[in-house]
Formats: C-alpha cells, structure tokens, sequence
C-alpha cells in the first residue's frame, strides 16, 4: 500500500469502487475484504469512511433515487399538458440512467434482503407510482387511449428504460449518443399510446 494512494482516496472514490464491485459480485456476494482489496486500502481504513457495506449501498442507491426524483421537481415535469409532463419525465429518466449508469444498476439489482435494499425498492415503487399518475392523467386529458392498461403500460414502459442498464455502454469523452436514446425510447413508448 503507498501513502500516495491513501493521501488522494476519499468517500467518493471508496464509493466508486464499492458500487462497481456490488455491481460484478452483488451486494451479498461483497465482502468488506472485497472492497478492501478492490480500492487498494484497508478494512479500517473504509471503516473510517462508513459504518459499513450497507451504509454505501446507501449512499449509491441514494444518489440513483436522489437524481430520479430530482426529475418530478423539475418544471417539465410539473407544468403542462400530463402527456407532455409524462414524456418529459421518461426522457429524463433515460438521461439520469446513462448519467448514473453504474447507480442506476445498482438500485435495479437491489432485492430487499436488507433494510436499505427494502427502503430503496420503496422509493422504486414511489416513483413508478408517480409517473403511473401522469400516464392516468394523460388518458383522462385525452392525449393516450383509454384502452390501454395503465399498470401495463407502466411496468412495459419501465421494463424498456430499465433494460438500458443490461446493454447501454457510453462512448467515451460522452457523445449525443444518450440524448439520441432518450429521444428513440419517448417516441416508441408514447407514438403507440397516444389518442388518435
């Protein structure tokens, strides 16, 4: 271990590295000496940081919640037609997914086995519940046919922004390449939904 790497580690880079060894071995499967090994430092030096594993299982589901429900404060998100508010609200879930990609896959692999994993699966819910409103909103406001179930359209609407995670891999340096797959999951999601 050199004091050079101890000196530039922080939270964050412990946080790094803990989501992306929960993410290869899953929560269960990591061990503190897991995380030890994979940020080079020791198992007291982590403690320092946090209480343990689940305090940064925490922190990282946190930061996907934290950013997912930052999206229905925003105004595109509040103000306007619902079907208006519903797409707006999907394209900037797909954009904090490919943002987040490394969280976001950590808060959809989470299985309820601890309490964090079980608060995380509820804020999930919260939020699914959320745009399932607007979605009921846009129907009775005309914009989406009424024929279609709205849980089904929700969890189909979900299970296609969800399965980003199993496949999407930024370019690097970034590239318009996410704002190119919000745009294509808004337009097959809602273009089938939509009130002729």
């Amino acid at each position: 271990m050199t004091t050079a790497k101890r000196d530039t580690y922080t939270p964050e880079t412990l946080l790094t590295v803990a989501v992306r060894v929960f993410n290869e071995r899953g929560y269960d499967g990591t061990s503190m000496e897991h995380l030890s090994k994979a940020a080079g430092i020791s198992k007291s030096s982590i403690y320092h940081h946090v209480a343990g594993k689940e305090e940064l299982l925490r922190r990282a589901v946190s930061r996907a919640l934290d950013g997912l429900f930052g999206i229905l404060e925003e105004t595109g998100a509040i103000q306007g037609r619902a079907i208006v508010r519903v797409e707006y609200v999907t394209r900037r879930t797909v954009e904090v997914l490919t943002a987040e990609l490394p969280y976001v896959t950590l808060l959809l692999r989470v299985r309820g086995n601890t309490r964090t994993e079980r608060w995380a699966l509820e804020r999930r819910r919260e939020f699914d519940q959320r745009v399932s409103e607007l979605l009921k909103a846009a129907v009775a406001e005309g914009d989406l046919r009424a024929d279609v179930d709205i849980r089904l359209a929700t969890r189909l609407l979900f299970g296609m922004v969800n399965s980003l995670v199993e496949w999407y891999r930024p370019q690097p340096g970034g590239s318009p390449e996410a704002e190119q797959l919000a745009d294509t999951v808004v337009r097959l999601a809602f273009e089938g939904m939509r009130a002729a």
